[in-house]
This record gives structure tokens, C-alpha cells and sequence, in this order.
């Protein structure tokens, strides 16, 4: 299950980890202009871990999805 927000600077996606057994905290992702948070409660620390990439590494990360295993490159397109 995952839910939607939209405020005023940002959407926030929380996905939430409805499984069987051994269960995540909920994982909230936060997509501002210039940047994109990931953030989830660690119990073993009582913290909230954040994560911050750029729009450069989220592009990265969605072409990364889609790819095998190897070292890759994304550069500008060419003509």
C-alpha cells in the first residue's frame, strides 16, 4: 500500500510494507524541485535514517532499473 501527498514545496509518497512476516518500517519519499529524501524509522537506533539524491542520481537510479549488471555512464545526448 503507498499513499500521496501534495504540499505546497513538495510530493511525499509513503510506502508502506504490508508482507507477512518481517515487516519494514514505513519508507517516505519526498520530491522537492531540486532534490528527492528518502527517509525510514530505524528501531535498533530510535532514528529517522534520511537519504537525499539529486535529480541527476534519481535519473540515474530509474535507468539503472532497467539495465543488467555493469558499470554505465549517462551522458548528455549528442545529435
Amino acid at each position: 500500500m503507498f499513499t500521496i501527498e501534495h504540499e505546497f514545496d513538495a510530493t511525499v509518497i509513503t510506502l508502506v510494507d504490508e508482507g507477512q512476516s518481517h515487516l519494514q518500517e514505513d519508507v517516505t519519499i519526498t520530491a522537492f524541485e531540486d532534490c528527492v529524501t528518502i527517509e525510514q524509522f530505524d528501531p535498533r537506533t530510535d532514528r529517522v535514517q534520511k537519504v537525499t539524491l539529486s535529480l541527476a542520481q534519481l535519473h540515474e537510479l530509474g535507468a539503472a532499473l532497467d539495465l543488467p549488471e555493469g558499470i554505465y555512464r549517462i551522458g548528455p545526448e549528442r545529435d
